[in-house]
C-alpha cells in the first residue's frame, strides 16, 4: 500500500500508463506522461538545491501544469506550497517570507506578478517556468524537459511535510496549515473508500490548487487511477458552458463549494442536459439551501449527494450521504464521523456535551494536520492532547446531535466567516480598512442574504469632514487581501455601538443590516 503521496503517481503510471489523469479543455495528459514529466521537474528542482523538507511554492493558474508541478516537488523529497494566482503582491510577499521559500514554479503569464512580489527584502533563488527576466535564476520549461525521465531517488518517510495551505488566521495575517504524506495519503485512502472511487471515474475539479477542497482532484484521483478534469475559469463564470462540460466530459463525481451548483440550477439550463453519468455530486465549504438542494436533486436523479464537512486542518471528518432530502429536514445535517476519525462536543463548561447540547466540534483523526507553519503557540491553542495522548482539532465550529446522531451546525465559536467556501477572519479585514486615511473605525461581518448565501459586510466610520464611502476604498482593500476576503457593501455609521463592556456590538450591528439601514457599494 502507498505510504507516499507521490507514490499513488507511481503506482497509476503503471498500472494506468495510457489512462488520462488530468484534463484540462482540449490538453490532457496520461499517468504515464506526467510521471515524466513530474520526474523531469524534481531533478531540475534538485539541481537547483531543493532538498528534502524544503517549501517550494506553486504559482500557477490551476491546470495541468499544476498537476506536474505538484508532484515534481513531491517527488523531489519537498513540500508543495499552492499560492493564489489572483493575491495582492503583499500577500505573495508574506507567503514566500514565512514560508521561506527560496524556489517558484510558475508560469510565463505571472511574470509580472513575480516582478511585483519580489523586493530588497523578500527573494527567490530560482523561478521555474518563466523566461522573461527577473531578479534571480531563471529556468524555462524547455531547459526542464532536458532532465532526466527518471524520478530521483530521494529518501523520505510518511512523517514528512508533503503541502502547506494558506488560510487567515485570527490576526488577520495568513497561517500555514501544515499537512505530511501520512495526512494527505489518509485522506486519499478514506476519500477513495467511502466514495468507491476506481480508475474509472472522472471528476470534476472545480477548486483552485489553494483550496483544500482540490485535494480530491488532485491527492485521491491519481491514488484511484481515475481522471481529474480542471474546469477553465472562463466556464465558471458562465453555468450553461459548465453544466454543457459536464455533459460533454461525462463527469461521475461532482465536487465544489455549494455556490457552484446553486448558479448551475438557477442559470445553467440543466433540463437541457443529460447529467445522466454522475453517481456522486458531493458539496462542502458552507451551508447548502434545502429548498435549492431539492431542486438540484430532481434534476440530476441518478446521483447521490454528500455534505462535506472538514476544515482545512483535518481535510475532512464528517460525511452526510442521501439521495432524497425529507421535507421535514431543514439543515442538511453534517452527518457522522468517518473513518478512522473520533468527533467530541465540548460545552461552554468544557465538558462534553449532552443530549442535543450544543458544544464545539473537536476532531480527533489520522487526516489530521501536523500543526500550523512557524507558530507552535497557535498550533498549542489548536490542538489539545488528552491524557491518553490523543490529540484532537479544536475547530470553532459549533455542532449539536439530532435525534439520529447525526451533527447539525451550529455556527462558529468566534466571528469567523464562511463565504464561498473561504474563511474569512473579520478583525484582519477591518485592520485593513481602518488603514484607509477616511475611516476611523470598521466592523466586518457575515451576512446572509435571501439566497442563503453568506456576503462579506462592513459598517464604516468616516472621519469628520468624509461626506461618502472614499471613491478608492475597493482598489485600497484589494492591494492587501484576497478578492473574497473584501466587503462587497458599506455601511457608513456616526459610531459603532458597543456593549455595556464598552466592546463592539455585533449583534447589534447586524440587526441593522435587516432593518432600514442602507447599504452602499464600493466603486
Amino acid at each position: 500500500m502507498s505510504k507516499l503521496l507521490h507514490q499513488s503517481l507511481t503506482d497509476s503510471a503503471e498500472k494506468y500508463p495510457d489512462r488520462d489523469a488530468f484534463r484540462y479543455g482540449m490538453d490532457s495528459i496520461t499517468y504515464a506522461e506526467l510521471l515524466e514529466k513530474a520526474s523531469r521537474l524534481a531533478n531540475a528542482l534538485i539541481e537547483a538545491r531543493v532538498s528534502r523538507g524544503d517549501r517550494v511554492g506553486i504559482l500557477i493558474n490551476t491546470s495541468i501544469d499544476s498537476a506536474v508541478a505538484l508532484y515534481g516537488i513531491l517527488l523531489a523529497g519537498a513540500a508543495y506550497v499552492p499560492i493564489d494566482p489572483a493575491s495582492p503582491p503583499a500577500r505573495i510577499r508574506f507567503l514566500i517570507e514565512d514560508c521561506d521559500l527560496n524556489v517558484l514554479v510558475s508560469a510565463e503569464d505571472q511574470h509580472s506578478l513575480i516582478l511585483d512580489s519580489l523586493s530588497k527584502e523578500v527573494e527567490i533563488e530560482c523561478v521555474i517556468g518563466v523566461e522573461n527576466e527577473l531578479p534571480c535564476r531563471q529556468m524555462a520549461w524547455s531547459e526542464v524537459d532536458a532532465f532526466k525521465s527518471e524520478a530521483p531517488t530521494v529518501s523520505i518517510v510518511e512523517d514528512d511535510l508533503a503541502y502547506i495551505m494558506y488560510t487567515s488566521g485570527t490576526t488577520g495575517l495568513p497561517k500555514g496549515i501544515m499537512h505530511t504524506h501520512f495526512s494527505g495519503m489518509s485522506y486519499a485512502r478514506l476519500s477513495r473508500s467511502l466514495y468507491e472511487i476506481n480508475e474509472f471515474d472522472r471528476l470534476g475539479n472545480h477548486s483552485p490548487l489553494h483550496f483544500d477542497i482540490s485535494t480530491l482532484g488532485f491527492l485521491t484521483m491519481p491514488h484511484s487511477g481515475g481522471t481529474t478534469v480542471i474546469v477553465p475559469e472562463a466556464y465558471k463564470k458562465f453555468p450553461v458552458s459548465l453544466a454543457r462540460l459536464i455533459e460533454a466530459e461525462e463527469l461521475s463525481i461532482w465536487y465544489s463549494v455549494p455556490l457552484a451548483l446553486i448558479q448551475l440550477l438557477q442559470r445553467g439550463m440543466l433540463e437541457e442536459v443529460n447529467l445522466g453519468s454522475l453517481r456522486w455530486v458531493l458539496f462542502g465549504g458552507e451551508s447548502f439551501d434545502t429548498e435549492q438542494l431539492r431542486k438540484l436533486i430532481k434534476l440530476i436523479p441518478n446521483a447521490r449527494f454528500s455534505n462535506v464537512y472538514g476544515p482545512a486542518e483535518v481535510n475532512q471528518c464528517t460525511f452526510y450521504n442521501f439521495s432524497a432530502l425529507p421535507r421535514q429536514v431543514e439543515e442538511v445535517p453534517l452527518g457522522r464521523a468517518w473513518d478512522e476519525t473520533e468527533i467530541v462536543l465540548i460545552n461552554e463548561g468544557g465538558d462534553l456535551a449532552g443530549g442535543k447540547e450544543t458544544g464545539e466540534i473537536l476532531v480527533s483523526t489520522s487526516t489530521m494536520m501536523k500543526g500550523y507553519w512557524g507558530s507552535p503557540d497557535m498550533t498549542a491553542k489548536s490542538l489539545h492532547t488528552t491524557e491518553v495522548n490523543k490529540v484532537f482539532y479544536r475547530t470553532g465550529d459549533l455542532a449539536r446531535r439530532n435525534e439520529k446522531g447525526e451533527l447539525v451546525f451550529q455556527g462558529r465559536r468566534d466571528r469567523q466567516i464562511k463565504t464561498r467556501g473561504y474563511r474569512v477572519e473579520p478583525a484582519g479585514v477591518e485592520l485593513v480598512l481602518q488603514r484607509h486615511e477616511l475611516i476611523v473605525e470598521a466592523a466586518v461581518f457575515g451576512y446572509e442574504d435571501k439566497d442563503g448565501e453568506t456576503s462579506i459586510k462592513a459598517a464604516i466610520v468616516l472621519r469628520e469632514g468624509a461626506t461618502g464611502l472614499p471613491a478608492d476604498l475597493e482598489n485600497f482593500v484589494s492591494r492587501s487581501i484576497p478578492k473574497y476576503a473584501c466587503p462587497s457593501k458599506y455601511l457608513i455609521v456616526n459610531e459603532l455601538p458597543r456593549t455595556g463592556a464598552g466592546k463592539v456590538d455585533y449583534s447589534l450591528i447586524k440587526k441593522q443590516a435587516t432593518g432600514r439601514y442602507r447599504f452602499e457599494a464600493a466603486n
